[in-house]
């Protein structure tokens, strides 16, 4: 039987099809595709606006009160391109769909596919909500606390949530909860691969590329200082020695989460990330989420008044495991089309489940040879991360 001389689309969807697989992160997140990046004449730029929910608040009484519609958006910024670079010869590329997966597609997508997952789990600096269980084993009742945040903050029960996990906490948590009833192909499939699939309203996957997170040097007597409450996105402080880092997650005395819809106090301190590395001492910390004491988007019961302790999670330049659990739409990951050259052997794209794929592929006419590029443009950004939850552990 003559082997199958490979064509671009061929090619192509087997690429897309190996990525996709391995991408168990970017694969379970919000995956935008705009064809409007590839439109001669009419492109957008390297930026896509995303639109998130409205709010409002309520009034009692027959009075009329209106209220104006405050429609918030972001933007997440298609700028990533990577690729994997590689040649063939005349005689290679005669080799079977099958052959030439196994040996040039599945190593070089494997590579491709983690630098991506990689980048993409940098996302996880900027979600807020935190369990702590950092210096201890990982334990469900951590995980179902990070289901309660999720809930909290109104992610749709109707769907399944995502938590991937590091190695470590895999081994905590099919070692604890191998005894428990589950259905027989679930505990076959934590004995026989040890992994956990459906458990405590999660989807469960195991994730190598998880980062683990080292806690700023800060110590514990940061105060704030202001002359009013304090609100917006930075924080002033008057004390407080040793850098605190990107990631560094804290509470403010007295700044309470609200119920996201009735606007009431849960009498739960409100969590904050610092979202850019901050040097210590006096001085203003970038942090997430935006203070907002008042209107449809309030989320905490006031500012952060004078002479109030900031509480950082974890010990003091600690390095701690991260494993996520979310709802799908806190994140979102977006490609775009990148050109087709001219005057090349061939160049085509492929979109498959949100991911666009460039090949192009040029003939060495001295060496026999075909150089191949196999590229995605892409971008990510934590969209929603009030339905995000990082669960420290170990």
């Amino acid at each position: 039987m003559a082997n199958t001389l490979l064509n671009v689309d061929k090619i192509t969807n087997a690429a897309l099809a190996i990525l996709h697989q391995k991408l168990n992160f970017v694969g379970s997140i919000n995956r935008t595709y705009d064809s409007s990046f590839a439109v001669e004449g009419a492109k957008i730029g390297s930026t896509l606006r995303i639109r998130l929910p409205n709010k409002f608040t309520t009034t009692t009484g027959q009075a009329l009160n209106l209220q104006d519609v405050q429609e918030t958006n972001t933007t997440l910024t298609v700028a990533t391109q990577r690729g994997v670079h590689t040649v063939f010869n005349s005689q290679q590329l005669a080799l079977n769909i099958f052959d030439f997966s196994q040996q040039v597609l599945e190593p070089a997508m494997a590579q491709l596919a983690a630098s991506i997952e990689a980048d993409s789990l940098s996302m996880l600096t900027s979600v807020y909500n935190t369990v702590n269980g950092s210096g201890s084993a990982q334990t469900l009742r951590n995980v179902l606390g990070g289901r309660k945040i999720l809930r909290d903050n109104l992610a749709p029960a109707a769907e399944t949530y995502m938590a991937r996990i590091d190695t470590q906490s895999n081994v905590d948590l099919v070692d604890s909860l191998k005894g428990l009833f589950q259905s027989s192909q679930q505990i076959k499939r934590q004995y026989e691969e040890g992994v956990m699939g459906m458990t405590g309203g999660f989807e469960f996957a195991e994730n190598t590329l998880l980062p683990s997170f080292t806690f700023g040097a800060r110590n514990a007597a940061y105060l704030t200082n202001a002359a009013v409450a304090q609100t917006g996105s930075s924080l002033i402080v008057d004390t407080g020695a040793n850098a605190a880092a990107a990631g560094d997650v804290f509470t403010i005395g007295g700044v309470f989460r609200v119920h996201p819809e009735t606007k009431v106090s849960t009498g739960i301190l409100q969590q904050f990330v610092v979202t850019a590395a901050y040097a210590g001492g006096a001085g203003t910390i970038s942090i997430a989420p935006a203070i907002t004491a008042t209107g449809p988007y309030q989320n905490v019961s006031n500012g952060a008044a004078d002479n109030q302790a900031i509480t950082f999670v974890g010990t003091a330049s600690a390095t701690t495991q991260q494993s996520v659990v979310y709802h799908k739409d806190a994140f979102a990951f977006a490609t775009a089309d990148l050109p087709l050259p001219d005057g090349v052997h061939f160049a085509g794209r492929k979109v498959q489940e949100g991911i666009s794929m460039r090949v192009v592929r040029a003939y060495d006419i001295n060496n026999d040879q075909f150089p191949c590029r196999i590229e995605v443009l892409y971008g990510y950004r934590a969209i929603r991360p009030e339905i995000a939850c990082r669960i420290l552990s170990n």
